[in-house]
């Protein structure tokens, strides 16, 4: 008995020892009008898996891809019922959740005031504010408070309600990337889109996985200016910032983040928001919430979610100021 033992045990090593050892490997390419730069420990290449993931959530979630389920929801002046596919509702849920949370600063809905500004693929171009009553037309259609999903149907606050989850999908997106290589057997991970990040076990040499922040200067290239490094093994981390994406508007330089509540742009002296999260959809969705809050509801914000941390880069009486909670 010892010796067929001792020869099922040398089978068992001989097998495993002819399957390539799992090793560290880097995806890299762009979508959704951005760059993804992933590096994972697999035994084999994971990037058509990787690949099939981004399209699946494109097809559902992409303002670009006409043929989309967002598209489709927007294409439809209908109070509903409009029938949505699960990765629909799940954002949907998850943006009302944020929403409610920060009353109301952070709202998929605000789409037809993104546009208004002169933000966005639809967006008006003019040299002057829009008016009053332009303004008041366009809050009419927003408020993800005054939408609901039932089953599988969605139904609209206004005939005209548009969504725009491009403030939550990239992070939605990696966490559907991580949790893809997690089904496949890859334990260490980083899955960075467009500078949203989810990261798991170990990077290659052993260590946390290290992510550079950079210092929110007007005019500077993504990645030229790091000012700072977290570490993390097993979490998310979005990063949301004005100093990049304004226009002029008259005497006025207007900044890209929109107060759903009061529809016009949000600044409150916040230039940054970088938040960690259990997730990287809510890191997404809670750093641009942030950007519309004042600093002090922003940290209380942070403060109130479980495992959120919040660091904000602001100017305050003529000075900058960062403050980590």
């Amino acid at each position: 008995m010892r010796r067929y033992t001792f020869m099922l045990i040398a089978a068992v090593l001989m097998l495993a020892s002819c399957r390539p050892a799992a090793t560290y490997r880097r995806a890299t390419g762009s979508v959704w009008g951005t760059t993804y730069h992933i590096t994972y420990r697999a035994d084999r290449d994971l990037h058509d898996t990787i690949l099939a993931e981004m399209r699946r959530v494109e097809r559902s979630l992409s303002m670009f891809d006409p043929s989309s389920t967002v598209s489709r929801v927007n294409a439809t002046a209908e109070y509903g019922p409009i029938e949505v596919d699960s990765m629909f509702a799940e954002v949907f849920a998850l943006s009302r959740q944020v929403s409610t949370a920060s009353g109301g600063a952070f709202d998929p809905t605000v789409q037809p005031l993104v546009d208004l500004w002169g933000f966005g693929p639809s967006h008006i171009d003019e040299e002057e504010p829009p008016s009053l009553a332009a303004i008041d037309s366009a809050l009419a259609t927003v408020g993800i408070a005054r939408c609901r999903i039932d089953g599988s149907d969605l139904y609209k606050a206004h005939p005209l309600t548009r969504f725009d989850f491009s403030a939550v999908a990239k992070g939605y997106g990696v966490d559907r990337v991580a949790a893809a290589l997690r089904r496949c057997g890859a334990t260490d991970y980083m899955v960075e889109i467009g500078g949203e990040v989810s990261a798991s076990g170990c990077n290659p040499h052993g260590r946390q996985w290290r992510i550079a922040l950079e210092a929110p200067e007007a005019g500077s290239a993504p990645g030229s200016n790091p000012t700072d490094v977290l570490e993390i093994s097993d979490g998310a981390v979005a990063t949301s910032g004005n100093y990049r994406n304004y226009r002029e508007l008259g005497d006025t330089i207007v900044a890209h983040t929109i107060d759903p509540v009061g529809g016009r742009p949000g600044y409150t002296g916040i230039a940054a928001a970088t938040v960690e999260a259990p997730t990287c959809a809510l890191a997404d969705a809670l750093a641009t919430a942030c950007m519309v809050l004042p600093p002090d509801r922003a940290l209380a914000l942070a403060d109130s979610l479980p495992g959120v941390r919040v660091r904000l880069v602001y100017r305050r009486d003529g000075a900058w100021h960062t403050d980590v909670r």
